[in-house]
């Protein structure tokens, strides 16, 4: 189905935009009109990284007029596998800067406007007002559900993106452009259950991933913008990059949507943090009064050392992941062991007097951990607040982070 154009043209291009852009004026389907309605666009990218990068950088040279970018971090050097538009003598400048002079390299024309703001309800609204469309490259799904919310209040469409290890996602929500088009609630309906979806910083991402997803984001925005083609309202394109297959099925809108539907009941922006869950009550309870720092566990370990203490550290990490650092002494438990049950038979019976102390990466997933090994008996058990990564960071500087 085709829909009409987003934005409407300019008055005229210049000569050095007629020989920039000369491979799309002679492009039936973009022509003189459409070129001209990239150069009046006005598009907001949610993100500088995996999907950002490619989509900022050839939103800027196809010569969307005005390019937003919501960015709010710094250029690590963990970003440069994915991230292609940063390098090596960006790291530790601003993304949104990084961003910036990348995309004025390519295209000097492009007018870059940079929200260097963590995006919240209280400045969503005010940054996506006045923008014709938004590409989403966020990583979370209480951001998510925040941009869905925000664009539909606002009547903006925005292309969605998601990526985790060798899969990709994505698709056009649009349901103010027709009635029967979906929103990102219409797809999911509520989020995964907290745990059970690992972010890319637990799990990781093919690099070269974020470039097939965050292209497939560009070539629906200019359709979008230009009025060209069927774009993917309705639609969500799925590929496999380990089996090289893609596939795209159907999205229906969902009468009973709590935001789009015939009776919603999310009228306005809610606690995304608290509708997501960065962890599960139990989780939650758990770690109360039984959350150490590292400096505490650093000197536990001197004091086992010593022999005036005796515990066993747990990493619930997968194994790749122990394979790039360590805490000294940690026996590895992936947390996929504990929800199966098969981990508790690989601890110090309930009785032995031996303390269990849990760590990951970050302190999630041994909250989740801790929740199930303290439901089995273990109730002096604690975990590690800010795992290995607060280890590397504090204590050991000398092994790397990821």
């Amino acid at each position: 189905m085709s829909f009409p154009a987003l934005v409407e043209p300019a008055t005229e291009l210049t000569i050095d935009e007629v020989r920039r852009y000369s491979r799309h004026l002679i492009i039936p389907d973009v022509a003189m009109d459409g070129q001209k309605r990239l150069k009046n666009a006005k598009v907001l990218v949610i993100g500088a990284g995996g999907l950002g990068s490619p989509a900022l950088l050839y939103l800027a040279a196809a010569g969307v007029g005005t390019l937003g970018i919501a960015e709010f971090d710094e250029v690590d050097e963990s970003n440069l596998q994915r991230q292609v538009i940063h390098g090596m003598s960006d790291l530790g400048k601003s993304k949104g800067l990084s961003a910036k002079e990348s995309i004025l390299e390519i295209n000097p024309l492009v007018n870059v406007v940079l929200h260097e703001e963590r995006l919240d309800n209280d400045n969503v609204m005010d940054v996506f007002r006045g923008y014709d469309l938004i590409v989403d490259g966020t990583d979370n799904f209480a951001t998510r559900y925040m941009v869905n919310d925000a664009a539909f209040f606002l009547g903006i469409p925005y292309v969605w993106g998601s990526i985790y290890r060798f899969d990709g996602q994505a698709s056009v929500f649009a349901p103010t452009m027709a009635d029967d088009a979906p929103c990102y609630r219409c797809l999911y309906p509520e989020p995964p259950p907290p745990g059970m979806v690992p972010s890319c910083a637990e799990g990781g991402v093919l690099g070269v991933l974020c470039a097939s997803i965050g292209s497939i984001q560009v070539n629906e925005a200019i359709k979008l913008l230009i009025g060209a083609g069927d774009p993917a309202i309705g639609k969500l394109v799925i590929y496999d990059a380990l089996e090289l297959e893609w596939r795209k099925l159907k999205v229906r809108k969902d009468p009973n949507c709590a935001l789009c539907g015939d009776h919603p009941t999310v009228t306005g922006l809610i606690d995304y943090d608290a509708f997501c869950g960065a962890i599960s009550e139990e989780a939650a309870d758990a770690a109360v009064d039984a959350t150490i720092n590292v400096s505490t566990l650093a000197t536990m370990i001197k004091e086992r050392e010593e022999g005036s203490r005796d515990f066993v550290l747990v990493d619930v990490r997968e194994p790749a992941e122990a394979e790039i650092n360590h805490i000294p002494g940690a026996i590895l438990i992936p947390k996929g062991d504990f929800l199966n049950g098969t981990a508790l038979g690989q601890l110090p019976p309930v009785d032995s007097g031996t303390q269990v102390v849990l760590h990951c990466k970050s302190g999630v997933r041994s909250a989740e951990c801790l929740a199930i090994v303290k439901g089995a008996g273990y109730d002096d058990a604690v975990h590690v607040g800010g795992g290995v990564v607060a280890w590397v960071n504090q204590i050991d500087p000398s092994q790397p982070s990821y």
